[in-house]
């Protein structure tokens, strides 16, 4: 169990990230109380796990000290977190709010304003490690808000993370996300092209990553991915719809603050075309396939 006093927390949504999010809680001591849209995985996941469902996000989170959420997008997130049935009506003054979800920055500042109108602590919280890294308890959490709220979630955070740091006010994890996916994507583009490249040459290209991934050409995607997209294998992973989520709430964010995005921008047309090509539910790496048609 961790050393701080927290022990009762809730975790709401269950999809390939969230479900074993909340297991690592339940298995290192914590008593959690979980709510997924689907009962049924719910109740799969209390069979699996030995803790408690709710039928609403406010039964799951009455009592808890800390309430994790991991859903789809910033309106997933207000349909969890408003209303008498969402998790603000079911906490108390003093619970911490952790929104694990990849949503915008101004979602965050405006759950944050919510959450303090109750005497309620918010932590933006996005995480990096996809499903294997949630799966392996191995995520990276990138953290907005304050210290002392921070300071109250970060041992049960660390159940499922190697790495998590705040990094600024309520806002600056989903900053963070979006710096994480302007770098992803352009990486990933350019492995495809490499990889594409190298089989028109008439290379071995396993062979020749092989050799430049003990190099400066050496990326995560190059260790991870390079295998499977030689061999056209992208039913796995981070799916293309997620990505195109995530690119374009990151986009929007780089209007606001002047930034400019030019092959995050292209990458997202790319991944778009990988859409239409029958791809939403593939991998990132999928960026490879719209090169062979």
């Amino acid at each position: 169990m961790s050393n701080n006093s927290v022990k009762k927390v809730a975790f709401i949504g269950l999809g390939v990230m969230g479900y074993p999010m909340a297991g690592y809680l339940q298995q290192k001591g914590y008593q959690v109380s979980v709510f997924n849209r689907t009962t049924a995985k719910a109740q799969q996941w209390a069979k699996q796990y030995g803790g408690n469902f709710a039928d609403t996000p406010a039964k799951a989170a009455q009592g808890a000290e800390l309430v994790f959420m991991c859903v789809g997008n910033d309106n997933d997130v207000r349909s969890v977190v408003y209303g008498e049935h969402g998790v603000l009506a079911g906490m108390q003054a003093g619970a911490v709010m952790v929104d694990h979800t990849t949503a915008s920055a101004n979602l965050a500042r405006e759950l944050s304003q919510a959450a303090k109108q109750q005497g309620i602590g918010f932590l933006d919280a996005p995480v990096s490690g996809g499903q294997a890294g949630a799966e392996n308890g191995v995520l990276t959490v990138m953290v907005g808000g304050e210290q002392g709220d921070f300071a109250q979630a970060e041992a049960a955070i660390m159940c499922y993370s190697r790495c998590a740091k705040l990094l600024g006010p309520a806002g600056s994890g989903q900053l963070a996300k979006m710096v994480n996916q302007i770098c992803i994507a352009g990486i990933v583009q350019g492995l495809a092209e490499a990889l594409n490249f190298a089989q028109n040459a008439g290379l071995d290209a396993a062979a020749v990553v092989e050799v430049i991934s003990q190099g400066a050409a050496s990326s995560w995607q190059m260790q991870n991915r390079s295998l499977t997209m030689l061999d056209g294998k992208y039913d796995f992973g981070f799916a293309v719809d997620w990505m195109r989520k995530d690119l374009g709430i990151a986009l929007a964010e780089a209007r606001e603050n002047g930034s400019h995005l030019p092959v995050t921008a292209l990458v997202d047309q790319f991944y778009s075309e990988v859409q239409q090509m029958g791809g939403s539910r593939w991998d990132t790496s999928s960026l490879l396939a719209r090169l062979k048609r």
